[in-house]
């Protein structure tokens, strides 16, 4: 199994449930706020949806689910078109984790001119974090929110700040991660 750095203790569950920023339903006026930073889409809904606009993003974060139940086809095949022109990179990431393996190969996709997707085997749940972390000032990351639509959190400073914080109340190596998101 990857080598996990952090799990989400119980008592953080709830800090999640609050979005990042604005929920939209709609991909083109989602679109139409995000800044001219590298795009970020964490799950295999968002990023359907941000292909079926046009868009390929710079990283897309995929597990195959969404609320924990495999992904329609049409999803499926919406974000299988995006393997075809982006690299692929597959990586282990069990659910309620951020493992090394995640960090790196998202550090290594954030830095990439090249679009890039990052295949999970296991689950992406956390990814939004250590994505918002490591991305530069000014990266929209986009990530679903459950029964409610996509979440746009645009990367300033503060948000980086609250998200380090939310990073170092996880248990394990939380000193390893920042050293990781860092580069």
């Amino acid at each position: 199994m990857s080598d996990v750095l952090v799990t989400l203790p119980a008592d953080l569950r709830g800090e999640l449930k609050e979005p990042m920023g604005p929920i939209f339903t709609d991909a083109e006026s989602l679109l139409s706020e995000t800044s001219d930073g590298p795009l970020i889409a964490v799950g295999d809904v968002v990023t359907y949806h941000l292909e079926r606009a046009g868009v390929t993003p710079d990283v897309a974060v995929v597990d195959g689910l969404t609320k924990r139940e495999e992904v329609e086809d049409d999803v499926a095949e919406g974000v299988a078109r995006l393997g075809e022109t982006a690299r692929e990179v597959h990586v282990e990431n069990p659910a309620g984790a951020i493992s090394r393996e995640m960090v790196e190969a998202l550090c290594e996709a954030i830095a990439d001119p090249e679009p890039t997707v990052i295949v999970v085997e296991g689950e992406e749940d956390l990814v939004a974090l250590p994505a918002i972390v490591a991305a530069p000032l000014g990266a929209s990351v986009v990530y679903g929110q459950p029964d409610e639509g996509m979440v746009l959190a645009e990367v300033t400073a503060e948000l980086e700040q609250e998200m380090c914080e939310l990073l170092e109340q996880m248990d394990g190596s939380v000193e390893v991660l920042a050293e990781l998101l860092s580069g």
